[in-house]
């Protein structure tokens, strides 16, 4: 009985040794050996993925644009975050892509401020014909004024920039050389263009881009008012005669590129530097996109030989005086929201004549 007691003793003993070298061996102390995982680090460096709602096709180059932005958070990030890109309204329709960045639905949007009338009625300035020149200094007027006066109406979001296309100009079955000549004409546009074309004195058809090539070559309309990028995107060069340089009243539409408020928050701090210093340097590169495509167009209609007609300085000014309403309208219209309209539009119009001026 003894010999028994002893032996399970024995085996006891040589239990509790194993179990000690055990434990020792797994405490990492030894050179070389494999320590247990460091939760802290590890956690710090998971990779956060965000979804990206974009209303322009994968094509467009202003989607291939939002991708070279994408890869180079991603790139500066050391592949700590991922954006998954949703184009051409796969995600959310263009009209419904803030409201589902502030839902929650996607965690950033780009689309258009007018899509929405009403909700953004400060913003609405941004797209009124003040002689925009080309894309890049809309690109810079649109994100400068949203910065500067950061409104109450985006502050459900996160606002990492804006872009705005070039000048909407007149491509015309017909020529025109006069404000006169423009009376009674029959001109496809939408929302604050269809008042453009009111206060020129032509009637407004309002219709969507894949329409208008039809309706331009059945004579439906009788021009368009548009950026001249699409006339080579939706191919309506061939179906006009005349591009009016209508510059002096160049309008744009300017979009946004917005976060959802809470995902913002819950970024670390060096993530929503490197987002914010990226989105930056965007601004530029949206903005010469938008005027690479405009050059495009008018290459396409050169190249169909299609009639240019620039209209004289004081001709111009008498467009410029026509549109004037609805400057007044907006300012109007602003000061009843108690909103800063009026200077909003001075800084807009101060920061278009210095790129004139650096021209």
């Amino acid at each position: 009985m003894r010999k028994c007691k002893g032996y399970h003793h024995a085996v006891w003993l040589g239990c509790l040794g194993m179990l000690l070298a055990g434990m020792l061996g797994c405490s990492g102390g030894n050179e070389g050996e494999v320590s247990a995982p460091e939760t802290s680090g590890t956690q710090a460096q998971k990779t956060i993925t965000l979804t990206y709602a974009i209303f322009f096709p994968p094509t467009h180059i202003q989607c291939k644009t939002a991708e070279s932005w994408a890869s180079e958070v991603e790139k500066r990030t050391d592949g700590r975050v991922k954006i998954q890109i949703f184009p051409g309204d796969s995600l959310a329709k263009a009209p419904q892509v803030y409201d589902a960045v502030v839902n929650g639905i996607c965690d950033i949007g780009m689309s258009c401020f007018a899509y929405t009338r009403g909700r953004f009625p400060l913003l609405e300035g941004l797209d009124l014909p003040l002689g925009y020149p080309d894309g890049l200094t809309a690109t810079r007027v649109a994100t400068a004024m949203v910065k500067k006066y950061n409104p109450a109406e985006t502050a459900d979001t996160h606002v990492l920039y804006v872009h705005a296309h070039g000048p909407g100009l007149l491509a015309s079955k017909k020529a025109v050389k006069t404000l006169s000549d423009v009376k009674g004409m029959k001109i496809r546009a939408t929302g604050l263009s269809s008042k453009i074309v009111e206060d020129l004195g032509a009637t407004p058809v309002g219709m969507s881009q894949p329409e208008t090539y039809e309706a331009l070559q059945k004579g439906v309309v009788d021009a368009t008012l548009c950026p001249i990028e699409t006339l080579k995107g939706w191919r309506q060069g061939e179906v006009i005669n005349y591009v009016i340089n209508t510059t002096a009243i160049g309008y744009t539409t300017s979009m946004f590129v917005t976060m959802n408020k809470d995902k913002w928050a819950s970024l670390p701090e060096d993530i929503q530097t490197i987002l914010t210093q990226v989105s930056e340097e965007w601004v530029d590169e949206h903005g010469r996109a938008w005027d690479m495509a405009d050059e495009e167009g008018w290459t396409f209609v050169e190249e169909l030989k299609k009639e240019t007609i620039t209209l004289a300085e004081d001709e111009s000014q008498k467009w410029v005086d026509a549109v004037q309403p609805i400057l007044d309208e907006f300012v109007v219209g602003a000061k009843a929201k108690n909103l800063p309209g009026e200077e909003l539009l001075t800084d807009i119009q101060a920061m278009i004549a210095q790129s004139t001026n650096e021209e």
